[in-house]
């Protein structure tokens, strides 16, 4: 008889862990539906509904609307775009390139200064059409 208990109050033991060890995944691991993400280009995207908007989205929001000013002033200007860069933002540099990526884009020469001289370290690529292709 008392080995019958000890059995059963080890598979209650172990039952209760495993509870456990499943409450707490489901908790705490779970990743918050409701968020922020980056999408593969680096720009932060709304997942689900959250509640609010944080300040370095709501930063690179601004550098992202000031790059587009960027390239639509040109555009009005009667600019042909190709590899070359469009000026700054912020502390963001704002470069055209082909997509997909070309030699041509690479060069130096068509590459903003502040960022070769390493005044600034951050880029947003466009392509032609003023569509993001990344952020770094």
């Amino acid at each position: 008889m008392k080995g019958l208990k000890n059995k059963n109050r080890k598979f209650l033991l172990i039952l209760l862990v495993i509870i456990f060890i499943l409450i707490f995944l489901l908790l705490f691991l779970r990743k918050d539906e409701d968020s922020w993400i980056k999408d593969k280009r680096g720009v932060w995207i709304q997942h689900g509904k959250p509640s609010s908007t944080p300040l370095y989205v709501e930063s690179q929001q601004q550098i992202i609307l000031c790059a587009l000013n960027l390239y639509n002033k040109s555009k009005n200007e009667g600019i042909t775009f190709f590899s070359q860069c469009l000026g700054d933002c912020y502390n963001y540099v704002v470069d055209i390139l082909h997509n997909p990526r070309i030699e041509e884009d690479n060069l130096k020469d068509n590459q903003c200064l502040d960022y070769l001289s390493g005044k600034l370290i951050h880029f947003i690529e466009m392509d032609g059409s003023g569509k993001i292709i990344r952020i770094i």
